[in-house]
């Protein structure tokens, strides 16, 4: 079940992002306003994340490539640890808009229900190598 949700996600994700190229929409559209994400995560986020230390949530450098659940010294719960998915812009998008229906049983409580800001957020994230 949450296999065939990642496969949705997915596929509207990548339809959404061939619709908007099809229209012409420039492709920093697709991809994200860094420095839109960046105060987004610092509004939103930075609560609970930083890009570089554990806090309620764990830290976010190199987050993109790193498997669910897989900070070095952050506790999960565990349902993110037993998870096989791996961080990339298509997955973080999908845990933003509903983390609970991603990966069921996972501890944050919080999602961003508008797809640009999600698109935002990603982009910053993609910046903490």
């Amino acid at each position: 079940r949450a296999r065939a949700a990642r496969r949705l996600a997915a596929a509207a994700w990548a339809l959404a992002s061939g619709a908007a190229l099809a229209q012409g929409a420039p492709a920093a559209a697709v991809i994200g306003d860094v420095a839109r994400g960046r105060q987004l995560y610092e509004s939103r986020c930075g609560a609970c994340h930083s890009a570089d230390a554990h806090r309620a949530g764990p830290m976010h450098r190199g987050v993109l490539g790193r498997k669910a659940g897989g900070a070095p010294g952050y506790e999960y719960s565990a349902a993110l640890t037993a998870s096989k998915l791996v961080w990339s812009r298509r997955t973080l998008q999908a845990w933003l808009a509903d983390p609970e229906k991603l990966i069921p049983g996972q501890a944050m409580g919080f999602s961003v229900p508008d797809a640009k800001d999600r698109a935002d957020i990603v982009a910053w994230l993609a910046t903490l190598k």
